[in-house]
């Protein structure tokens, strides 16, 4: 099996361009040179930064599920957004859709703060920095995990895949057949091909290499873990009501392109009631669940329009200059745990420069 060009394309490598990146980050906030770049950069440009997290939590060596979903520490994100209200413009997914109406224009240097899934430590940790330092943020939600409580299907395959007493780790569906490393860093890194593939596959056989793999280890879902649990609608009611704004991630966190039709609505709308029913109002924006381009299609962009999303973002790197051609398709900025401050500084002051590339998933030809 060999990837679609267009989503080789779209990714592009990573692993080597990060170091570089973030020394030349260190050394231009060394010698002072950020700011000149972002005010350089403003004079040519006016365009929306979003930046995208998931987790912000403490990793202890203990913790046994993604940890490339864990985008900062807490007091690293406290700095970061310290720097994000000093320095930038904060906004939130109404000025957005605002200024696509027609309404007053974004201000220079503006900067958009989403979280995806809907993790209970964006209540936890990340609100509370939000709230203190007067920044708002999007949270989008896949509204059954708030319902049920249940981990994340990605999340607790990679928790499997780290704490599984097997020799071996076989999954022919994914060309995987490979010693268990004896090493929980080791078996982290795995996890990371394991989820690569998975995601490359269509939706049927993905859920299918999920449940079989549930049932070889005998731990379903439904039995919950502490380090990976969904916030609640109580919690996400306080928290609209503290200034952070609420957007669809669907029901399961499934790859909406990979749906077929029927499917696809159902995502698409049971989400939106569900956020309309409990939060009192539809919701705006939406994110596209996993969020490359292999995440979301025409068909995707028609059904959430349809259920009233204003917005949508993908899980692209870049920057967009958002307008009625593109407001379903905005380009966001990952942050990850190794983005330190001087990092996080450069990406924000010029991000084609400092950004993580987008990531490729390989699969085997």
């Amino acid at each position: 099996m060999s990837l679609d060009p267009a989503i080789v394309a779209a990714y592009g490598p990573r692993p080597a361009v990060v170091s570089r990146r973030q020394r030349l980050a260190e050394y231009a906030s060394a010698w002072g040179m950020l700011p000149l770049l972002r005010t350089v950069r403003g004079l040519f440009r006016r365009d929306l930064r979003v930046l995208a997290y998931h987790r912000v939590r403490d990793v202890a060596r203990e913790f046994a599920f993604d940890r490339a979903l864990v985008s900062a520490s807490p007091a690293r994100f406290h700095s970061q957004m310290r720097h994000l209200r000093d320095r930038f413009h904060p906004v939130s997914c109404r000025e957005v859709v605002a200024a696509l109406d027609g309404g007053p224009a974004l201000p220079r240097d503006a900067v958009l703060v989403t979280f995806d899934d809907g993790y209970d430590d964006n209540h936890a940790v990340a609100f509370p920095i939000l709230r203190e330092l007067g920044v708002p943020a999007t949270f989008f939600v896949a509204t059954g995990h708030i319902d049920s409580g249940m981990p994340y299907a990605y999340d607790w395959v990679a928790h499997l895949v780290v704490t599984m007493s097997d020799a071996r780790l076989r999954l022919p569906e994914l060309a995987i057949d490979v010693p268990l490393p004896a090493d929980r860093d080791a078996r982290h890194a795995l996890t990371g091909t394991v989820l690569d593939r998975l995601k490359y596959l269509d939706d049927a056989g993905q859920q299918g290499v999920i449940d079989e793999l549930q049932a070889r280890c005998g731990r379903p879902r439904a039995a919950g873990h502490v380090d990976c649990r969904p916030m609640t609608w109580d919690q996400l009611r306080e928290m609209r009501d503290g200034g952070m704004e609420i957007g669809g991630h669907g029901v399961h966190h499934r790859m909406l392109a990979k749906l077929p039709d029927e499917a696809l609505l159902a995502e698409v709308s049971e989400c939106q009631a569900r956020l309309t029913a409990e939060l009192g109002a539809p919701a705006i924006a939406v994110s596209y669940p996993v969020g490359g381009p292999d995440a979301y299609d025409a068909r995707v962009i028609d059904a959430v329009r349809a259920q009233g999303f204003r917005i949508g973002f993908s899980y692209i790197n870049g920057v967009s200059v958002p307008d009625d051609a593109n407001r379903y398709g905005l380009l966001r900025v990952a942050v990850e745990a190794d983005v330190d401050q001087s990092w996080f500084q450069g990406i924000l002051a010029a991000p084609e420069l400092f950004s993580h590339a987008t990531k490729l998933r390989v699969y085997p030809s």
